[in-house]
């Protein structure tokens, strides 16, 4: 399993990952799971995967060796004039790979299926977020949806519902997307460090910061320590609930 989010915000995009794979308790890896294609000053595209680690492999794979020898018939993610067109490729191109592998292995009970996050700007297009779903079909970013998860996304979304806000800063959305990531990785042994992130700020066409977060970085383990605290404090300062007469429990002495 794996758990990765994309955020839209007024300023550009936020993208992070983690890097955990497993095929059993005892075959756990590290991947990469976040992948970027530059032309600088005319477009930067992000992906981020989840799912079966051959087929995401292969994705990837194809996506970057179109891209280097491209075919006059069938432009590539570096030549297509819009963002949305590249969300149509990697769909297409995820469609292929599982529709391929799947068909050699119909007696197999293995599950081919991936999903991806793709996120960018070409040219003077706005700055897009996309949701690509196994099937090749996705979803664009708009008001109603300002943020895409993959992989193992039920710990880490009540962090980004409640915390999200578009107009926030990128050191805003770091520290809001550690928390969510945090969250996750206590509660679920599928995902874990080291975690990858990458800004794009809009319109500038560039690869924007990155960085890995080991479990030993000082910047996560403080705010996973403060924010534990923060919990607790939180709960301590809650109203206390009353019990009706009579019904209290006798407290153990």
């Amino acid at each position: 399993m794996t758990y990765c989010v994309g955020l839209c915000l007024d300023r550009g995009l936020v993208f992070m990952s983690d890097t955990r794979t497993n095929a059993g308790v005892d075959n756990v890896s590290t991947y990469r799971k976040m992948f970027t294609w530059s032309t600088p000053g005319e477009r930067v595209i992000t992906l981020l995967t989840a799912g079966n680690l051959a087929t995401t492999q292969a994705v990837v794979s194809l996506l970057d060796e179109r891209s280097k020898i491209p075919e006059e018939r069938s432009p590539s993610i570096l030549q297509v004039p819009t963002l949305f067109q590249v969300a149509r490729l990697v769909g297409q191109t995820l469609r292929e790979v599982i529709a391929d592998t799947a068909s050699g292995q119909e007696a197999s009970d293995t599950n081919f299926t991936a999903s991806i996050i793709l996120g960018g700007q070409v040219g003077n297009g706005t700055v897009s977020l996309f949701l690509i779903y196994p099937e090749g079909n996705f979803i664009e970013a708009s008001g109603d949806s300002h943020f895409f998860q993959i992989g193992e996304t039920k710990y880490g979304r009540p962090i980004l519902v409640r915390g999200y806000d578009p107009a926030m800063s990128f050191a805003e959305a770091v520290k809001l997307l550690l928390v969510s990531f945090d969250s996750t990785i206590k509660a679920n042994v599928s995902v874990g460090m080291p975690l990858d992130l990458q800004i794009y700020e809009k319109d500038s066409l560039v690869v924007g910061p990155e960085r890995r977060f080991a479990v030993d970085d000082p910047y996560y383990r403080s705010v996973s320590a403060s924010w534990g605290e923060a919990l607790r404090e939180a709960l301590r300062a809650l109203p206390d609930f009353e019990f009706e007469a009579g019904a209290a429990p006798r407290e153990s002495e």
